[in-house]
């Protein structure tokens, strides 16, 4: 993203209707890029129920659970779970903040409400040097937030991690290929935390995307689980 810039900072997060001063990333659709369905349960994942835990891979030896405090909440807590002798043990937790207005199974580009789902966590990038990750890592200037915005969102994609939710796996993390189209948005990312909602995005502390980088390995098929509580334990 200077007026080129920009355009690729808009359609990485979410399309080319953005709200100044929020997190980048207006809208994600459901469908292309999430993790698989009709593979074998996991077992153990705390108050995960089984509409989303038939949905994990039976490959995913790591899981990002992200805990919304309510399906209308910006507040949620995200823990790191991996898979062990069958089970699942949890990693290390974090606070974190996801849409603005919190949750929905139905997105729509604009809703400033994160999507309910599981899908899969394959390429990363952002503004700062790759700290050490295993996952695809892309560097670039054009993943730094408008200078228009907050300032206490200019930092906000520093790292990122893209969630596959209506984009093409293997691009970075702002290639702005919506395979089900712009009305579903996309650029659906954990990013740095500003201290308040996103427009659909998950923000976390640098500390916790740093851990997130270096942990996450593709050769555990890393998938996040994403919804208020509610909806999770559905």
């Amino acid at each position: 993203m200077v007026c080129g810039l920009l355009l690729v900072v808009l359609y990485a997060c979410g399309g080319a209707t953005v709200e100044r001063g929020g997190d980048g990333a207006p809208g994600a659709g459901a469908g292309t890029g999430g993790a698989s369905r009709g593979t074998a349960a996991a077992t153990g994942l705390p108050d995960v129920g089984d509409r989303l835990r038939s949905r994990i891979p039976a490959v995913s030896g790591q899981v990002l659970a992200v805990y919304g405090d309510g399906k209308d909440s910006a507040n949620s807590t995200v823990v790191l779970y991996t898979r062990s002798d069958g089970g699942w043990e949890r990693v290390r937790s974090w606070r974190g903040h996801n849409g603005k207005k919190g949750w929905t199974v139905r997105h729509r580009a604009g809703d400033n409400r994160s999507p309910v789902g599981v899908f899969t966590l394959t390429d990363a990038g952002g503004v700062l040097a790759d700290p050490g990750t295993r996952l695809p890592y892309t560097r670039s200037a054009a993943f730094a937030a408008p200078r228009s915005w907050a300032r206490s969102h200019w930092h906000d994609f520093d790292y990122v991690i893209a969630i596959d939710y209506n984009r093409v796996k293997g691009a970075p993390p702002n290639d702005p290929t919506r395979p089900q189209g712009e009305d579903k948005g996309g650029g659906i990312w954990l990013h740095l935390d500003h201290g308040s909602g996103t427009s659909a995005c998950v923000g976390l502390s640098r500390t916790a995307m740093e851990y997130l980088l270096r942990t996450l390995d593709p050769a555990r098929h890393p998938v996040v689980v994403m919804g208020d509580r509610d909806a999770l334990r559905a």
